[in-house]
């Protein structure tokens, strides 16, 4: 009998996308899954470390699935172990560490290692180590998924890597330059999902704006699309090819960067009926001046007119941002900036961050570092005006006719609802008994459920978008 697994993914959905292969790798191999909070023979924790707190947060997933099974298998993998190696080969709680773009030989490494552990038919002798020069990486790792946790939503990675070095990010160093999937790879897997019931696909990536920029440069001619001889980015022509693919229903993408947004990629996309014009467009800071020291390569101006552009396009398309506040050497004067830019754009939503000191970067070397009473008085500012925002936003809705894809069915308040997005990524409830999971149904929005959820109208009719 084959032991039993479990994993435990931390960070980013680029991470969740590689545990949920190595998930399928193991059971392919006939490995029992169980959950990481019960006793397995074997951990795989796949580590993140964008922050001092996430290697910390790594650390003690490490250590608790030690103490949970003083004799298991504990393989560290990932970020954490990129950036890190030295310190796991040295602690023992650890017998297996696997950097990233190795990660398709974690069952190799774990059996090689219980093979050498029966050899010699005692405890924890050695560690399986595969921890390469990511710097030097030129090719995208093999890795598939057949199923995901989600029932409704699947993301896919279509690339690796980062080229850009923002002043305050570990992520290059870890990840290494940009690497693409190829576009044939991820059709054929979007494809096996749809016939699995799967509508709904989300691009992911370290840094999806680059996708393709490592194999066909910045730019590539993509004919029928309505462009008339202009050259889109490759990212838009997957995403025309994807929506080609019968039982996709819906498509959306992950965090881009604002200077990917150009006429010929936006009256691309607009063509596309299944793209859905919610948009996480990277900001960080609404001043020019912090801006130039986070290196993020375009000014609030830039930002601004990419909105208008999309805005042009799309109706109401939903505005989503990430937002650090107490970058050093933010003034008072940079940071009401950020607040009076934010307001302009109206976003539907700020994930606001307070700034965290990652050592290896430039920024944690740089002088008047903020305190974190200042950073915690700005990020509740922040959130208190995003809030504010968001209610504006989901006000849009209301009496309109909207398409929900319904993801799992809830109790709130002792009664029974359908909860899912529309294409705007707002959240719908339709209060019924019945589960309409991976439905999409039309209903009319009536008001506020909950600060965070709409209540629509009964069900109105199942559709299908094709």
């Amino acid at each position: 009998m084959k032991s039993t697994v479990a994993f435990l993914s931390l960070g980013c959905k680029v991470n969740s996308y590689e545990t949920e292969a190595m998930r399928g790798m193991f059971e392919a191999r006939g490995y029992s899954i169980v959950d990481f909070k019960e006793v397995a023979d074997i951990y795989v924790i796949n580590t993140c470390t964008v922050t001092n707190i996430a290697d910390r947060k790594s650390r003690q997933m490490l250590h608790q699935a030690r103490k949970r099974n003083p004799n298991g298998i504990i393989a560290a993998v990932g970020c954490y172990v990129q950036a890190s190696d030295k310190k796991l080969t040295e602690d023992n709680t650890v017998d297996i560490i696997v950097g990233n773009n190795k990660k398709s030989d974690i069952v190799t490494l774990v059996e090689r290692y219980m093979k050498n552990q029966d050899c010699v038919n005692k405890g924890h002798l050695h560690k399986e180590e595969l921890v390469i020069d990511i710097n030097k990486e030129k090719e995208y790792e093999d890795l598939n998924v057949s199923s995901t946790f989600e029932r409704t939503r699947a993301f896919i990675k279509i690339q690796d890597g980062c080229n850009r070095f923002c002043s305050y990010c570990i992520i290059p160093y870890v990840r290494g330059r940009v690497r693409s999937r190829t576009d044939e790879d991820i059709i054929d897997e979007i494809t096996e999902l749809t016939t699995k019931g799967y509508k709904e696909f989300v691009l992911t990536g370290i840094h999806i704006s680059s996708y393709g920029t490592d194999m066909m440069g910045d730019e590539t001619s993509v004919k029928g699309t309505g462009v008339k001889e202009k050259d889109i980015n490759p990212l838009a022509d997957l995403l025309i090819k994807v929506s080609k693919i019968k039982g996709v229903e819906r498509i959306r993408l992950g965090s881009l960067e604002p200077r990917i947004i150009s006429e010929a990629f936006v009256q691309a996309i607009a063509n596309i009926k299944q793209f859905c014009p919610h948009f996480h467009l990277s900001l960080q800071s609404g001043s020019d001046s912090v801006l130039k020291r986070m290196n993020r390569k375009y000014s609030a101006k830039e930002y601004y007119e990419k909105v208008l552009l999309l805005r042009e396009y799309f109706d109401d398309p939903a505005f989503t941002t990430d937002v650090i506040v107490g970058f050093p050497g933010e003034t008072e004067d940079e940071f009401l900036e950020t607040i009076d830019f934010v307001k302009k754009i109206g976003f539907s939503q700020i994930h606001v961050f307070k700034y965290s000191r990652r050592e290896g970067t430039v920024a944690a070397k740089m002088a008047n570092q903020i305190s974190e009473d200042v950073k915690t008085t700005r990020s509740h500012q922040l959130i208190e005006v995003s809030e504010a925002m968001s209610k504006e936003y989901k006000a849009l809705f209301m009496g309109r006719i909207e398409k929900i894809l319904v993801e799992e069915v809830v109790e709130i308040g002792g009664n029974s609802y359908n909860i899912g997005h529309n294409e705007r990524y707002v959240k719908l409830a339709v209060e019924s008994s019945e589960d309409l999971s991976n439905e999409i149904i039309e209903v009319k929005v009536i008001k506020n459920l909950t600060d965070e959820i709409l209540l629509t109208s009964k069900q109105i009719s199942p559709i299908s978008n094709l």
